[in-house]
C-alpha cells in the first residue's frame, strides 16, 4: 500500500510535536532544579569536594605522684607538597637548596630529591609525599627550608598532624595506665586509667576544612584550623615512679628465676589506700614477660593460706576460740567423709599447738579443724562473719574489670559438706590480689578498710584541681581491737619467729608482718600447679605500706612455696621503701621561719624535697642547688609555689620551678 504525502507530513508533525513537548519538559525541569533544588545540589557538590575533617584534641597527660610523665600525647607530622602552587621563579630559585635540606634531614641524595621535585612540578602533582611521623622539632625545621618557608601557601607546603599516645616509662605499669581505643566495629575499648578517666582526658574535637583533589585525596584549604581542638584534663595518679620501678624489676627477676606463668605485685599506702606501684607480668611463648593483663584487679583465684587470716579473725571475733587455745593438728592429715583429705606441708603435722602458732606455721589441719569444730552445726555464722568484715564485696574501683569475690554461703545450691572446711584454708573461695591486699591493709590500718586509690586529682596544666579524690572508707572497723591486736601479733611472728613460715625474709633493720600462701591449682588433673603468694605490711610497729606478691605456676622443680617464691620479692620492695620512709629527722621548713629570718638546714640533713613555701627566693635557690636540683625562679620575693611537691624523693639534676611573690 503506497504511503501518501499527507501521511508522511502527519508523521513528521507528530515527531516535531513530541520533540517540542520533550524540550518543554526538559526546560521546565532545568528551571525547577535551578530555582527549587539549586541550593541542594550546590551543597551536595560542595560536600563532595570540600568538607570539614575532625581534628582529635591533645589528650591530657597522666602523671606519677612526683609529676613524672606516665602517659602523654605527642604530635607527629606528615609533610606533602603541592607542586603547582609555587611560581616558576620561586621554584627555580629554591629547588636546589630545598633538595639539599631534605637530603640532610630525611636521607637520600640531593640528586634524587631534585629529580622528585622536578618530576612532580612537570606533572603538576598536587599532593606529593615528602615525609611522615616527623617530631615537632623536625617539623619546625622543615618549615624553615627554602621554598617551604615562603609566607602563606606560596611554597606549596602541606602539613598534616596526628596525635600519638606515648608512655615514657615504656612497659612499666603499661596495663594499669591502659588505653582507650576504637575497634573496627566502632566500639570503644577502655582499659586501665586511660579508660576509666577518658571523659576527662579526651578533650574536645576541632575542625579543619579540606578540599578533594585527584585520586581521592584531600588537601587542607587553609593553613589554620576552623576550630582548634581543646586539650583534655591532666590526671595525677598516686603511682610512684621509683617504687614502680623497684616493684616491676623485683617481680620480673623472680618470674624469670622460677619460670612462672605470670605474676603481680601491688604496693599500697596504709593510711590512705593510695596505690604506689602495681606490676602485672605475663609470659610469652618465647619466655619473655610483659604487662599482659591486669591480674591484680581482674583475676580472682583461690587464695590458699592467705585466707587463713580471714578464717582466724572470724573465729576470734565470734569468741568461739582464743589465740592461746590448743588445737591438735592430727598428725598432719585430716579426713572428711573417709575420702577428702586435708594435709599439712610438714609430714606428721605439728602436734598440739596454740591456735596462734597454727596460723604462724600455716597448719592446714589446725586451722581447718578449728573452723570445722566451731561452725559445723552453724556454718552460716562463719560465712556471715566474713560478710560482715566485707570480704565478699567488690572494692568499687574506678578501673574497669574488677572480678567479683566468691565467698560461698550455706544457702547456695552448690554448698556441700566440705565447703566449710575447704573455705577455712582458702579453697572454694576466690579473691583478686587487690581485694586480699585491701583486707590485710585494714589490719595494718587499725581496722579501717579504705578503698584503693589510683588518682589524686584532675586539672588543666598548672591550674587548680577541678576534681580531687580523697580517702574513701569502705569499713571503719572490720573487727574489734582485741581481735586486731591478736592477729597483728600472729602476722608479726610469721616473719619474726624462727618457726614462722616467712622467717627467711626477716630483716634486722625493720620489722615485717604478713602471711605466706601456697595454693594448689589444677589439682583435679595430673598437671597440678601452684600459686605462691605473700601479703603483709611494714614496718610492723608503724605500718607505712602494705604489699602483696602473687606468682602463678612457678616451675615446681625450682620451688613453689610462698616463702620461697613470693616472699623474697616482698622483701626487696620493702627494703627499698623502708630506706625512703620519712624519718623523724625530716626538716619542716616552716619551723625554720623565725622572726622572718630563714635558718637553712645543712643539705645533707634533708632526705626529701622540703616545703619551700614562704622562704626567701635566694635562700630557696641556694638550698635546692646544694641538694643537686636545677632551679628556675619565676618572679621576685618569697616562694608561693614549687613544681615538686614536698616529700618527693631527692633526684640529682632534676629541674624544679619556684614561683615567687
Amino acid at each position: 500500500m503506497a504511503v501518501t504525502p499527507n501521511k508522511i507530513m502527519s508523521r513528521i508533525y507528530l515527531v516535531v510535536l513530541g520533540l517540542f513537548l520533550f524540550s518543554f519538559v526538559l526546560i521546565g525541569k532545568l528551571i525547577y532544579i535551578q530555582f527549587e533544588q539549586g541550593e541542594y545540589y550546590k551543597d551536595l557538590a560542595q560536600k563532595r569536594t570540600v568538607k570539614n575533617f575532625v581534628l582529635a584534641p591533645s589528650r591530657g597527660n597522666i602523671y606519677a605522684d612526683d609529676e613524672s610523665l606516665l602517659a602523654t600525647t605527642v604530635p607527629r607530622y606528615e609533610i606533602r607538597w603541592d607542586a603547582k602552587v609555587p611560581s616558576k621563579e620561586n621554584f627555580e630559585t629554591h629547588k636546589l637548596p630545598l633538595a639539599k635540606a631534605l637530603s640532610e634531614l630525611l636521607g637520600g641524595s640531593s640528586a634524587s630529591w631534585l629529580r622528585k621535585l622536578n618530576s612532580a612540578r612537570n606533572k603538576g602533582q598536587r599532593y606529593v609525599f615528602i615525609a611522615r611521623n616527623l617530631t615537632y622539632s623536625q617539623f619546625q625545621e622543615v618549615k624553615k627550608f627554602p621554598l617551604f618557608s615562603l609566607p602563606g601557601l606560596k611554597g606549596g607546603l602541606i602539613v598534616e598532624s596526628k596525635l600519638i599516645r606515648e608512655n615514657p616509662l615504656g612497659k612499666i605499669a603499661e596495663r594499669t595506665i591502659g588505653y582507650e581505643r576504637q575497634d573496627p566495629s566502632g566500639n570503644f575499648v577502655r582499659v586501665g586509667l586511660e579508660g576509666a578517666f577518658g571523659q576527662y582526658l579526651k578533650g574536645e574535637n576541632g575542625r579543619r576544612l579540606k578540599q578533594k583533589i585527584a585520586n581521592g585525596q584531600w588537601k587542607p584549604i587553609n593553613d589554620s584550623n576552623e576550630k582548634e581542638p581543646t586539650e583534655g584534663f591532666d590526671v595525677h595518679t598516686t603511682l610512684n615512679v621509683n617504687i614502680q620501678d623497684v616493684t616491676h624489676h623485683a617481680l620480673l627477676m623472680q618470674l624469670e628465676e622460677y619460670e612462672a606463668e605470670h605474676g603481680t605485685a601491688v604496693v599500697m599506702e596504709t593510711k590512705t589506700g593510695a596505690i604506689k606501684a602495681i606490676a602485672n607480668l605475663g609470659r610469652t611463648k618465647e619466655g619473655k614477660y610483659y604487662e599482659k593483663l591486669n591480674y591484680a584487679v581482674g583475676e580472682a583465684h583461690e587464695p590458699g593460706s592467705t585466707f587463713k587470716l580471714m578464717a582466724v579473725m572470724a573465729a576470734l571475733e565470734d569468741k568461739v576460740v582464743a589465740p592461746e587455745d590448743l588445737i591438735n593438728t592430727q598428725n598432719g592429715v585430716l579426713t572428711f567423709y573417709n575420702k577428702y583429705k586435708v594435709r599439712d606441708s610438714r609430714r606428721g603435722g605439728y602436734g598440739t599447738i596454740p591456735i596462734s602458732k597454727a596460723f604462724e606455721v600455716s597448719s592446714n589441719t589446725g586451722i581447718v579443724k578449728m573452723v570445722y569444730d566451731q561452725y559445723k552445726h552453724q556454718p552460716e555464722k562463719f560465712v556471715n562473719r566474713l560478710y560482715n568484715m566485707g570480704v565478699n564485696e567488690k572494692l568499687g574501683l574506678k578501673i574497669k574489670g574488677e572480678a567479683q569475690p566468691k565467698i560461698p554461703h550455706p544457702t547456695d545450691k552448690n554448698w556441700n559438706g566440705i565447703s566449710l572446711p575447704w573455705m577455712a584454708f582458702g579453697y572454694g573461695v576466690s579473691l583478686t590480689p587487690l581485694q586480699t591486699l585491701t583486707f590485710y591493709n585494714a589490719v595494718a590500718n587499725n581496722g579501717e578498710m579504705v578503698r584503693p586509690q589510683f588518682i589524686k586529682y584532675i586539672n588543666y596544666f598548672g591550674s587548680e584541681p577541678v576534681k580531687k579524690f580523697e580517702k574513701e572508707i569502705l569499713n571503719p572497723s572490720i573487727c574489734s581491737e582485741t581481735t586486731l591486736k591478736a592477729v597483728q601479733k600472729m602476722m608479726f611472728n610469721v616473719v619474726d619467729k624462727k618457726w614462722g613460715t616467712a622467717h627467711n625474709i626477716k630483716d634486722p633493720n625493720f620489722s615485717i608482718a604478713g602471711k605466706t600462701g601456697t595454693c594448689q591449682v589444677d589439682y583435679t588433673t595430673e598437671e597440678m600447679q601452684y600459686v605462691s603468694s605473700f601479703v603483709g605490711y611494714f614496718p610492723a610497729d608503724n605500718p607505712q605500706y602494705s604489699c602483696i606478691v602473687v606468682i602463678h605456676k612457678p616451675n615446681k622443680a625450682k620451688g613453689y612455696y610462698g616463702a620461697q617464691v613470693a616472699a623474697p620479692v616482698f622483701k626487696k620492695i620493702a627494703k627499698k621503701l623502708y630506706a625512703e620512709v620519712p624519718s623523724k629527722k625530716r626538716v619542716d621548713v616552716e619551723e625554720m621561719l623565725v622572726a622572718n629570718k630563714t635558718v637553712l638546714p645543712e643539705p645533707q640533713e634533708l632526705e626529701r624535697v622540703p616545703d619551700l613555701k614562704g622562704m626567701a627566693g635566694r635562700d630557696a635557690l641556694s638550698l635546692m642547688e646544694n641538694l643537686g636540683f636545677k632551679v628556675e625562679l619565676k618572679g621576685k620575693g618569697k616562694v608561693k609555689k614549687q613544681s615538686l611537691r614536698p616529700g618527693s624523693p631527692i633526684v640529682k639534676n632534676k629541674p624544679i620551678i619556684l614561683e615567687l611573690l
